[in-house]
């Protein structure tokens, strides 16, 4: 149980006692007129720098908890020092959380608070009898040290973008992040359609979720990164809430079984282009087309493909540079789909590329038109798997696989309940 959350400024701390009316004589009116549920907040009114990951609770000996309302005021000095940096756009003000135990006498916050801000708590309780305690406690945070803080350096997707089904959220933080377990929870994935997701970690600064199966088609998602006050490593704490919202347009599948020399591409479940092609030649592991789950990853209507980009430098045996139009990537190992008009004769009939996926110029062209990033491709029939490291693999490690690499060990399920656990820098 979650109540409402409603923001109201209070100048200074004050205890309020509001009785029901009296009813006439006996033990009723001694009832009415004893004293009423007593709520605690910690922290308590006054206290100075306290850490931004502690969590707010309000407990009571009798009654229940019926409303906490937190507000947060940060000087501008220091709001407008923490947003610097940072590539997100700014959410509007993220509502401030807490859960209710089941006896309803002890409410702790979900998320944690602001770096350097004035906290304001109102809590309510209220007993059988009718009588209703308001209970005020003023306090304030540690700021955030002004060059050691969490920021976000970049997303994939970036805001407002439309992506396939297969697409991860992709969190780079530009700093190493120990503290891991916390900054998961700290983020909280939300779609229309509700699923089970993780993250993983690609780095001790990158931090990837998908969800177990493709996310359903034409649906609106939303990621809160609720990284204000959380710590990611010993001192260092994020300072800024952010708010990524995407669309997952129409579902686009292409397969390929590549001994049969084709790419067949179906759309929200229609098959719509069946494309001749040549793969890799596969007589050494460089050239060899990866089976495995790809997405795709981002286009150009053309490029310049140049193997020492991938260690085959200038001199060595299989380099090559090529200009080629409409390129759409799918690995990081430097694996295109793209036009190869120079190779027209092998495509349907026979595999000799560098392990790129050749097409005709116009099913090229119109293959990279229609893709979006994270639609995908699965490709069968060759002995080089590809790693779920190498660009966006991500579906190459199993539901199980992925889950147990998640920090938290727990499915996210984003109907927008909570995350799997505290956000808060101490067990609960």
């Amino acid at each position: 149980m979650k109540p409402c959350m409603r923001r109201r400024a209070i100048a200074g701390a004050a205890l309020l006692s509001l009785l029901a009316a009296c009813a006439p004589g006996g033990e009723d009116q001694d009832a009415r007129n004893a004293p009423g549920p007593e709520p605690t907040i910690t922290p308590e009114p006054g206290a100075t720098g306290i850490a931004p990951n502690t969590p707010v609770r309000v407990e009571t000996d009798s009654g229940t908890i019926t409303d906490v309302s937190i507000e947060q005021v940060v000087p501008e000095e220091i709001a407008s020092a923490d947003t610097t940096g940072e590539d997100v756009e700014s959410a509007p003000e993220l509502e401030h959380t807490g859960t209710l135990n089941e006896t309803g006498d002890r409410w702790t916050s979900d998320w944690n608070l602001k770096p350097g801000a004035a906290v304001t708590v109102i809590a309510t309780a209220s007993d059988e009898a009718g009588r209703e305690t308001e209970v005020v406690s003023e306090f304030t945070t540690l700021p955030a040290d002004g060059k050691e803080r969490l920021e976000v350096a970049s997303t994939f997707p970036a805001d407002g973008q439309t992506v396939g089904v297969g697409m991860p959220v992709i969190v780079d933080f530009g700093r190493p992040v120990t503290n891991k377990t916390q900054v998961e929870n700290s983020i909280q994935v939300v779609s229309e359609e509700a699923t089970r997701g993780a993250w993983n970690w690609l780095t001790d600064e990158t931090a990837v979720f998908r969800p177990e199966e493709y996310w359903e088609p034409h649906q609106k998602v939303t990621v809160d990164l609720r990284l204000a006050g959380v710590e990611a490593s010993d001192g260092v704490y994020g300072t800024t809430d952010r708010r990524l919202e995407f669309e997952v347009g129409r579902e686009l599948i292409a397969t390929m079984h590549v001994p049969d020399h084709e790419l067949n591409v179906a759309v929200d479940g229609e098959k719509v282009r069946s494309i001749p092609v040549s793969n890799g030649a596969a007589d050494r592991h460089f050239n060899t087309t990866t089976s495995g789950v790809h997405l795709t990853m981002e286009k150009y209507s053309s490029m310049v493909m140049d193997s020492a980009s991938v260690g085959i430098p200038e001199g060595s045996p299989g380099h090559y540079r090529l200009d080629v139009d409409w390129a759409v990537r799918t690995s990081n190992s430097g694996e295109f789909t793209h036009s190869a008009p120079w190779n027209s004769g092998n495509l349907g009939s026979a595999n000799t590329s560098n392990g790129c996926t050749n097409m005709a110029p116009n099913d090229a062209r119109w293959f990279h038109d229609e893709v979006l990033m994270g639609d995908v491709l699965e490709t069968t029939g060759t002995d080089r798997e590809l790693e779920w490291d190498n660009g966006w693999g991500y579906y190459q490690r199993s539901w199980e696989e992925w889950l147990s690499h998640s920090e938290t060990g727990e499915p996210h399920v984003t109907d927008g309940s909570a995350t799997p656990g505290t956000v808060h820098g101490e067990d609960l």
